[in-house]
């Protein structure tokens, strides 16, 4: 054995069978953070799915009011959300939830921006990371989405540039 890869025929895609399971699934939820005078940060959480009757498929309002929460927490400031109009965010169960929390203000972006919305960057800048990845389980995915993550939150000048791509400007720090 060569070590290299078996030549293909041409114009035929090569397919390759993994052995996993197709069950289960992983939601992100991101913050990406801006406080004039300081550098970006970024706060997330990861949930796993694993499809059991009556399980939510994806994130609700607890798992985004926690994520709040948290941030609130760190930056020990007041924060204003900018958010899209995903209808966990726009939810009654939602808007009571930010009720309650005097240091919570949230505004909505327009119907369909995501050119307005730096996290929109960053699950973009992500998604690329992992573009020809083929985990054997999903617990290797939630590992492997676990680092990047967690490195993206040492690289302060890559979160300022996912809002400088909304064509918004950001303070530099001191």
């Amino acid at each position: 054995m060569t070590g290299r890869p078996p030549k293909g025929r041409r114009g035929i895609t090569p397919r390759v069978k993994v052995s996993g399971r197709g069950r289960g699934r992983l939601s992100v939820a991101g913050l990406l953070c801006y406080r004039p005078g300081l550098p970006a940060r970024l706060c997330y959480r990861l949930r796993r799915h694993t499809g059991r009757t009556g399980e939510r498929r994806s994130l609700g309002e607890m798992d985004c009011i926690r994520l709040l929460d948290g941030a609130h927490q760190l930056l020990k400031a007041p924060l204003i959300v900018v958010w899209d109009r995903l209808s966990t965010h726009i939810s009654r169960a939602m808007q009571a939830l930010v009720a309650e929390r005097g240091w919570l203000t949230v505004v909505l972006l327009p119907g369909y921006a995501p050119d307005l919305n730096p996290v929109e960057g960053l699950w973009a800048h992500v998604k690329r990371s992992l573009a020809n990845l083929a985990a054997r389980a999903l617990s290797e995915l939630e590992i492997l989405l676990h680092r990047r993550l967690k490195a993206l939150q040492y690289r302060h000048h890559i979160l300022g540039g996912f809002l400088t791509g909304t064509g918004l400007a950001l303070e530099r720090p001191n």
